[in-house]
């Protein structure tokens, strides 16, 4: 009978009690998450200012988008900037993680190396590649005492894009590690062993095992490189300064937000509206690379 009792208690409980749970990560997520999103949406069809609250305005600022030279500028470098680092971060990782897999005498000192740039501050690590970098830089020293010309790595438009291309390689090269070394621990030792027995080399192994066989992890990192890559912010902004580089030439999308929406003359719906046009293409980038994938599996 106390069991019978038990049982009908726990039935009553059951349809409510999984929302129980789940309402703080709801909530959290509806403040944080939600909240801000809709928001931003909305202030994208107002002319809202920082100490304004603006009027609705339609399409307005998506029209002004159009004629903005700063809004293609932005654009552009973003997208050079995912052309740029995205095939990096899907390569080179992997090479590494073949790399660290083996078991070799002080192979975990150069695991720990490899993933030290991802614990670091970006700020820190911004800085110290400022520092080497700059006219009077360790780099251009270096370079002065070999008879070399000094190069402007942080006065030239292209140099100083190249440049914090090169940090964010740098500083995600063991994050990707990470991911691919999880894949490769479950590609079967036999495959390689067999393809060795056929005669395959090390390059052709990697090329009819080792991809074939992480190629779903291969498309999860180019995902996550091109989201982040396209909302590049603190690499170019540490080393371009607030301004983007020579007349302003290096700004990326998000650093336009930034310089548009804050400030007590912020134009925040403005700077809403480029924040949507950056949802929107990262979604868009997301989709392109599922599909891709999709059509390879075909």
């Amino acid at each position: 009978m106390a069991n019978l009792t038990v049982r009908s208690r726990v039935r009553r409980q059951l349809p409510t009690s999984p929302w129980l749970f789940a309402a703080p990560g709801l909530l959290v997520t509806g403040v944080f998450v939600l909240y801000p999103f809709v928001s931003t949406l909305v202030n994208s069809f107002t002319d809202r200012r920082t100490l304004i609250p603006g009027r609705f305005v339609g399409l307005a600022n998506y029209r002004e988008l159009l004629h903005d030279d700063m809004f293609w500028t932005g654009l552009r470098n973003s997208t050079l900037y995912v052309l740029g680092v995205v095939p990096a971060l899907v390569i080179l990782p992997l090479l590494l993680a073949l790399l660290v897999q083996k078991n070799i005498p002080g192979i975990t000192f150069f695991r720990s190396a490899f993933y030290t740039p991802v614990v670091a501050s970006i700020v820190v690590v911004g800085l110290i590649w400022v520092w080497l970098l700059d006219e009077r830089g360790l780099v251009n020293s270096l370079l002065e005492a070999v008879g070399a010309g000094r190069v402007g790595f942080l006065s030239d438009q292209w140099l100083l894009l190249l440049s914090a291309m090169a940090v964010t390689v740098w500083k995600g090269l063991g994050y990707y590690m990470i991911i691919y070394l999880a894949a490769l621990a479950n590609v079967p030792r036999e495959l390689h062993e067999a393809a060795a027995v056929d005669g395959a080399g090390a390059v052709r192994r990697f090329v009819t095992v080792t991809v074939p066989a992480v190629r779903s992890t291969m498309v999860l990192v180019a995902a996550l490189a091109s989201v982040s890559a396209f909302k590049v912010f603190s690499e170019v902004y540490l080393m371009a300064g607030p301004a983007g580089g020579p007349a302003g030439e290096d700004t990326t999308l998000v650093m336009l937000v930034q310089r548009t929406g804050t400030g007590l003359t912020g134009r925040v719906g403005y700077a809403s509206a480029l924040s949507v046009v950056v949802f929107v293409v990262t979604v868009g980038l997301m989709l392109l690379v599922l599909r891709a994938d999709r059509r390879d599996e075909a």
